[in-house]
């Protein structure tokens, strides 16, 4: 009998910084649609391989939650796309989907986002579709009706995800320290987005100077994952902001069930001369390592 582990108890930055030099790496889990269970290796084997058998025979249907967190732990990847047109957006979300892509984002402030949305499920039904910067449960609702598998904020907003318990969907809030990380999941979350930006710069204003925090840069990069799934390594986390692609690796080696990619795919110059090869050939790039990523921490679970 598999008995999932418990939250562990928030712990403060300190801590978090004294285990920055350890390279014991977290446990592997086995993945289910809805849990993370520890397990030998016997155990887990059989337990992925029950479920999958029942998702094949289809005695066991997903729901679009479950389909969203299958997805984004199967592909390794979440293409990220922010446009200042619904046609643009339309344009690369397709060339990018075309490509390999499985999980795209289409972000809130995007023009006609929801609009965009709502037709890449009738061209697109096999794929997860989400919508993000979700800041309102208005948002949220809109996102649902066009037919969003998953929303994601910037950070934990209540107001979400509290007022779309009971709905199909899968909300992904977003966190930077282990408090928030621990908040987030006690309140329901089943996959947090960790802010951990290669590039983070951390400053506080005191009395009108302005102070380096040393060293932040230890809030960046896949090694922060990495200190964070020690105590969080029952939470799901996906990593967002400026990841590259030579990336993906090393931050899904470090704990990351999948990171997000915007600029990485959409890049900003093939998306203002409307590159659609180029947004294909990155697309296509990105999938591929998301994916042999993935496989190979899988492989070296068993």
């Amino acid at each position: 009998m598999f008995i999932p582990m418990q939250s562990s108890r928030s712990m403060e930055m300190a801590e978090i910084w004294s285990s920055l030099n350890s390279s014991s790496r977290a446990p592997r889990f086995c993945v289910t649609s809805s849990s993370f269970y520890p397990s030998s290796r016997r155990a887990k084997r059989s337990c992925t391989r029950l479920y999958a058998a029942k998702v094949v025979a289809g005695t066991l249907k997903l729901s679009s939650a479950d389909e969203a967190v299958d997805g984004i732990l199967s592909s390794g990847v979440i293409a990220c796309l922010r446009a200042n047109s619904a046609e643009l957006a339309m344009e690369a979300a397709l060339a990018a989907l075309d490509a390999g892509i499985t999980v795209l984002e289409i972000v809130m402030t995007t023009p006609g986002a929801v609009e965009v949305i709502k037709e890449l499920q009738q061209r697109h039904s096999s794929s997860i579709l989400g919508v993000g910067t979700v800041l309102s449960i208005e948002d949220a609702r809109s996102a649902m009706n066009a037919g969003a598998k998953f929303l994601m904020s910037p950070a934990t907003i209540k107001e979400v995800l509290f007022g779309i318990r009971g709905e199909d969907v899968l909300y992904i809030p977003g966190a930077m320290t282990p408090t928030e990380i621990f908040d987030a999941h006690k309140l329901g979350a089943r996959v947090v987005k960790l802010i951990c930006s290669t590039h983070l710069l951390v400053r506080i204003q005191y009395f009108g100077s302005s102070f380096q925090i040393y060293p932040a840069s230890v809030l960046g990069g896949a090694r922060y994952i990495s200190v964070l799934k020690k105590p969080f390594s029952h939470v799901p986390m996906v990593a967002s902001q400026g990841i590259t692609i030579d990336l993906i690796n090393a931050y899904i080696e470090s704990g990351a069930s999948a990171v997000v990619l915007s600029d990485a795919i959409f890049d900003r110059e093939a998306m203002a001369q409307r590159n659609f090869d180029e947004i294909r050939r990155l697309a296509s790039l990105a999938s591929l390592l998301g994916t042999q990523a993935v496989n190979r921490v899988k492989a070296e679970s068993c």
